[in-house]
């Protein structure tokens, strides 16, 4: 706690003494610096990386980096709070993600997964292995169509628990399929970052990633279905009592707004393509997937509204966090430290950059995995600076993912150590090797692509 105090009164001299120093300074075109000031210029970029490995907030860690940059660019007080109003709003305005976001978690709310994994579990008899498929494609399809991998994970292991136990290669799976949905999602955050750091079009970079998508969601499947079967796993618990005297008929009502949400969010597209009518625009599958709800669940039409504008706050706080984080990286932007790295980047073989920027951010990931949106301010401007693809973009977002599945302050993390009843520390061993796998191979997809 005096740490602490220390640390802000610190922050406020260094603020003031800042302002002082940099009052009046001119913004010209970003250029990386050479020399002395090359290194200078790189020292808030460590600065904040060192304290989100040492767990202080990232909006603390931003702040310190933010200020350096202010001393070491002659960025002045205006000139700052320009960033700083600029960025938050850029973060707001990704619309299309917020949207889904919360109508998937108004979905969550309902209970349309709860009942899809009781429907599951009674046409299975005593497979549980594909019981296990099951829950890994839930997680996957929940957190692509939310955005959230933690929030998925709250609901689904602990009914994965009751029935299965702790299987550790359910768990690395949900972690996998968890990771590779969260950044690729038109939902996230993360999707969000890279549509406004790259300037590119959220749904163009979602299109581009699918594939991968599909593909790390299949090895995850494959890892939980072995484990299952290789275990001898029976089922453990009863149904969850709220769902135990439902009708097989009511089930499936129960799960229709789940349903048509996940073909919403992929077809869509597709099917506005081909018709030349936006008829499953985000506005139409909203009030569909709203009327859904009050249909077919136990919500009535005010408590399914009521669930959508309460499932919108989880991504509006974090948009709110990363805008912020993102008004001080800017300001290490413009002392020219993104150039600085993207030139030394750019000295190593062509055929190797791609991939050296995924691992980076799976190294980044590790410690500081509970802000994945916030390191991606940090590795992606970069990478723009390098001119990679939004392919290349998202091999590193994906890194940057995996990474955090193998983190101790990982939000996705520290909910299956809730719901499968085990220490953090299991979850992270037992991860440790299929994670490490998957990643080889992202290196390698990334190498090749």
């Amino acid at each position: 706690m005096k740490k602490n105090k220390v640390l802000i009164v610190s922050l406020v001299l260094l603020l003031l003494f800042s302002s002082s120093l940099a009052f009046g300074a001119d913004i010209g075109e970003v250029e990386a610096p050479t020399g002395f000031n090359a290194v200078i210029t790189v020292i808030p970029l460590l600065m904040i990386l060192g304290l989100l490995f040492k767990r202080f907030h990232m909006l603390i860690a931003g702040l310190v980096g933010g200020i350096l940059a202010m001393i070491i660019g002659g960025i002045s007080l205006a000139e700052a709070n320009k960033f700083f109003l600029d960025a938050v709003p850029n973060m707001l305005s990704i619309t299309v993600p917020i949207i889904n976001s919360a109508i998937a978690m108004a979905v969550f709310k309902a209970g349309s997964y709860n009942t899809s994994l009781t429907l599951v579990r009674r046409a299975i008899k005593g497979r549980v292995e594909f019981f296990a498929v099951f829950i890994v494609i839930l997680q996957a399809a929940a957190t692509y169509m939310s955005g959230v991998g933690g929030g998925s994970a709250m609901v689904i292991a602990p009914l994965a628990f009751a029935a299965l136990g702790a299987i550790p290669e359910l768990i690395a799976a949900m972690s996998i399929a968890a990771a590779v949905s969260f950044t690729t999602s038109p939902a996230s955050l993360e999707s969000g970052v890279v549509s406004k750091l790259a300037n590119i079009e959220v749904q163009n970079y979602v299109e581009t990633m699918r594939p991968y998508w599909l593909i790390f969601v299949g090895i995850a499947i494959i890892i939980a279905f072995v484990g299952a079967k290789r275990r001898g796993i029976i089922f453990k618990g009863e149904e969850d009592e709220e769902y135990k005297n439902m009708t097989k008929k009511e089930l499936w009502f129960n799960t229709i707004p789940a349903i048509f949400l996940l073909f919403a969010v992929i077809f869509g597209p597709i099917i506005n393509n081909a018709i030349g009518i936006p008829i499953l625009s985000p506005l139409f599958y909203t009030i569909i997937t709203v009327a859904l709800i009050a249909i077919f669940t136990k919500f009535n039409v005010s408590e399914s509204v009521k669930s959508l504008v309460d499932g919108s706050q989880y991504i509006l706080v974090r948009l709110f966090n990363v805008g912020i984080f993102l008004g001080f990286i800017n300001m290490i932007g413009d002392t020219g430290a993104f150039a600085v790295i993207a030139s030394i980047a750019d000295q190593v073989p062509s055929a190797f950059t791609v991939p050296a920027a995924v691992l980076s951010g799976f190294l980044i990931g590790v410690p500081a995995g509970a802000y994945v949106g916030s390191i991606l301010t940090l590795v992606l401007p970069i990478a723009v600076a390098l001119n990679f693809t939004p392919l290349a973009l998202g091999f590193v977002v994906m890194g940057v993912g995996l990474g955090s599945q193998v983190s101790f302050v990982n939000i996705t993390m520290q909910a299956l150590s809730s719901g499968f009843q085990i220490p953090i520390i299991d979850v992270v061993k037992g991860n440790a090797k299929w994670v490490g796998a998957c990643t080889v191979l992202l290196l390698i997809i990334s190498f090749i692509a």
